[in-house]
Formats: structure tokens, C-alpha cells, sequence
């Protein structure tokens, strides 16, 4: 007779407790740096959609060769959204609120395009994350000539 060894295979109880400590101790170290990502990529994106909509209103008046305006949906809050209108009163774009972003304006309640591409009055808008102070404030601005830049820093 020949006899054979039967082993078990897996893995014991306190195997599997040590795994899911560690695990567990990983996940609470990565928690907070992947809410800054977060925080970050709201912030980024709605800084583009701002800007692109900026864009899109200068070349909407040149190209149409009559004022654009570009104003918040709801009256000085730029937060909750904004639209982009013809002098005619068509509506070219409209922007729902962004999720997590908080956009404050530095000049006045909505910017106008001339058929120059130049806007008036000048203005600058300033996003960051709605929760808590963060680093990722983004600053665009309105130069001169018409064109939205966009800079990683307070306005």
C-alpha cells in the first residue's frame, strides 16, 4: 500500500488579515492625495470649458461682425453656469454648472465681444475647488485684444 500525503492548499486566516491591514493602511495613506487629483482636474476642466467658451464668443463676433455676449445664467453667479448670446438675442452656447468649482469674476457681470474681437470691460475669472482652500487656483484673463489666457495662479 502506498500512502499518499494530502496537502491543503490556500491561504490561513491570519494570512488574510495581514493582507487586508496593509491593504487598508495603502488605501488610507492614498485617500487624501487622490481627492488633490481630483480637485485639481475639476479645477482644470473647468477652466478649459471657461476659456473655450471665451474663445468662442470672440470669434462668434468676428465672424458675425455684431457684439457677443457671454453672461451668467443666473445673475452674478457664474457657478451655476453661463450663456453665450448674439445681439440679436440668439443663443449660440449655453454652459450648465460645473461640478466641484467655484468661479468668481474680477470686473463686471458679463463680457461683450465687439465685432473686433475686443472685449469690454476687461475682465479676469478666478476657479478654484468649491471645498476648503486648495492650490489649484487657475486665472484666466481677458487681454487687451480680445484673447483669454489662461495661468496657474490667483488672479
Amino acid at each position: 500500500m502506498s500512502s499518499r500525503r494530502h496537502t491543503e492548499s490556500g491561504f490561513t486566516l491570519p494570512e488574510l488579515l495581514i493582507v487586508l491591514a496593509v491593504a487598508g493602511i495603502l488605501a488610507a495613506i492614498a485617500v487624501p492625495s487622490f481627492q488633490s487629483l481630483t480637485q485639481s482636474q475639476q479645477v482644470k476642466n473647468a477652466s478649459f470649458e471657461l476659456f473655450s467658451n471665451l474663445s468662442l464668443a470672440r470669434s462668434e463676433a468676428i465672424k458675425r461682425n455684431a457684439n457677443v455676449t457671454v453672461a451668467p445664467l443666473v445673475a452674478g453667479d457664474w457657478d451655476q453656469g453661463w450663456t453665450i448670446t448674439s445681439a440679436s438675442g440668439e443663443s449660440i452656447r449655453s454652459q450648465a454648472a460645473l461640478k466641484g468649482v467655484s468661479i468668481v469674476p474680477g470686473g463686471a457681470g458679463s463680457v461683450v465681444y465687439a465685432r473686433t474681437g475686443r472685449a469690454s470691460p476687461a475682465a479676469s475669472f478666478q476657479i478654484d475647488a468649491s471645498t476648503g482652500a486648495t492650490s489649484n487656483i487657475r486665472c484666466i484673463q481677458i487681454e487687451l485684444s480680445g484673447m483669454p489666457r489662461a495661468k496657474k495662479a490667483a488672479c
